[in-house]
């Protein structure tokens, strides 16, 4: 689950990670009196769940999500331009997304930026600590272009984050003195955060070093594990529908993994390995996925049908290939739900179904008396040519 950037500085308040004071403003009105309250000079942020605002551009022309206020007239000004704009950037695609609520906050003297992000490191089964003195611009730019820059600093599960991480990355980036306190400090709070909320991503791009001195996290990005939720009510609270696909909101409604993509191709199947393995087959055939979708190792006929009905509400689908392994979901399960949903939605469009496994030849049976057009398939290859070949 993703928060907005004011979202994760509320959280990271918690924990004593020093940022930038600031408020979210629903209108232009609410703006003028929060930057009043700053003093004036403040900086507006859209709040969309996607980085590069700054870079981005409306879809009225206006440009930049992220704009500095030398009046509380002028913050004023940006809030219209922004509230109710749509705001297209490298990582919204074409369609964008719509500003519904902005971050008005103090504007800040930047003497230099930094990166600082926390993630997990799958192939060391560590979280890793990642820190550049390129603060600014995407970290994956800094990766490719300059690794050498990116000082990675790997956490012990067990032991925990220690002074001496803290102390290794603030040198790292080249803190002295008070700054350096600071730094130390800052690490090992936004450490402590990133554990203690279940966060799967933790990123502060930039961090600063003020004109003053100072040591802040100007901008703040946190993701949490979704199966850790239920131990936090009140980051559960903060999670916005607006920004979520409205049938990945439906499909988490009934437990189902669902990823909208941009293909024709609606896949239905059962463990997430097999499901890229769809993806993967329907793509060396010359066809495109339209999402990907795991009902699970324990689908009912009732999941079935309510995967079936979120697939087809995708206007792109223009075939659905069904794609099952009947290990502990066994096959005539599966074809009873499929023919249920079939009935009840009134499907018009191709369906493509390869069962395999427990109960395979029940299955099959099932699908061709069914008195509807499924096309029944022997393998994944030429379930995928069917597909593939009734949509061109």
């Amino acid at each position: 689950m993703k928060v907005h950037e004011y979202q994760a500085k509320e959280i990271l308040q918690r924990y004593q990670v020093a940022v930038p004071k600031g408020k979210v403003a629903f209108s232009a009105e609410q703006a003028y009196a929060i930057a009043k309250e700053l003093g004036g000079t403040v900086v507006v942020k859209a709040q969309i769940h996607a980085g590069g605002r700054g870079k981005g551009t409306f879809t009225d022309g206006f440009k930049g999500g992220v704009k500095l206020a030398k009046t509380a007239d002028e913050a004023a000004e940006y809030a219209k331009k922004m509230l109710g704009n749509t705001l297209v950037t490298h990582q919204t695609g074409s369609a964008g997304k719509q500003v519904q609520k902005i971050y008005v906050t103090g504007a800040s003297s930047i003497a230099k930026e930094y990166y600082l992000g926390i993630v997990l490191d799958r192939s060391k089964q560590m979280n890793v600590i990642m820190s550049s003195t390129e603060g600014g611009v995407e970290i994956e730019k800094v990766a490719a272009e300059a690794p050498e820059k990116i000082l990675k600093t790997w956490i012990d599960p067990l032991l925990g984050i220690q002074p001496f991480h803290a102390r290794e990355i603030a040198f790292g980036l080249g803190f002295t003195g008070e700054a350096f306190k600071e730094c130390v400090k800052l690490v090992t709070a936004l450490y402590k955060a990133h554990e203690e909320t279940d966060s799967t991503l933790t990123e502060i791009n930039p961090l600063i070093l003020t004109e003053d001195g100072h040591v802040l996290a100007l901008d703040a990005k946190m993701n949490f594990d979704d199966n850790a939720l239920y131990r936090h009510q009140d980051i559960m609270e903060m999670r916005d529908f607006t920004e979520e696909d409205p049938l990945e909101v439906e499909a988490s409604k009934f437990d189902l993994n669902y990823i909208k993509l941009d293909g024709s191709i609606g896949c239905m199947v059962n463990g997430a390995g097999l499901a890229m393995a769809t993806m993967d087959v329907i793509k060396l055939e010359g066809g495109e996925p339209a999402n990907f979708l795991d009902v699970g190792g324990g689908a009912t006929t009732e999941r079935v049908k309510n995967a079936f009905r979120i697939l087809l509400s995708d206007k792109n689908v223009k075939a659905v290939l069904i794609n099952i392994f009947g290990g502990i979901v066994r096959c005539d399960v599966i074809a009873e739900g499929v023919i249920a949903a079939a009935k009840e939605i009134g499907v018009n469009l191709p369906v493509v179904v390869r069962l395999q496994g427990t109960n395979v030849d029940k299955g099959k049976a099932m699908l061709t008396e069914s008195g509807l057009k499924f096309a029944v398939a022997d393998n994944l290859k030429q379930a995928a040519q069917m597909a593939v070949a009734s949509v061109k």
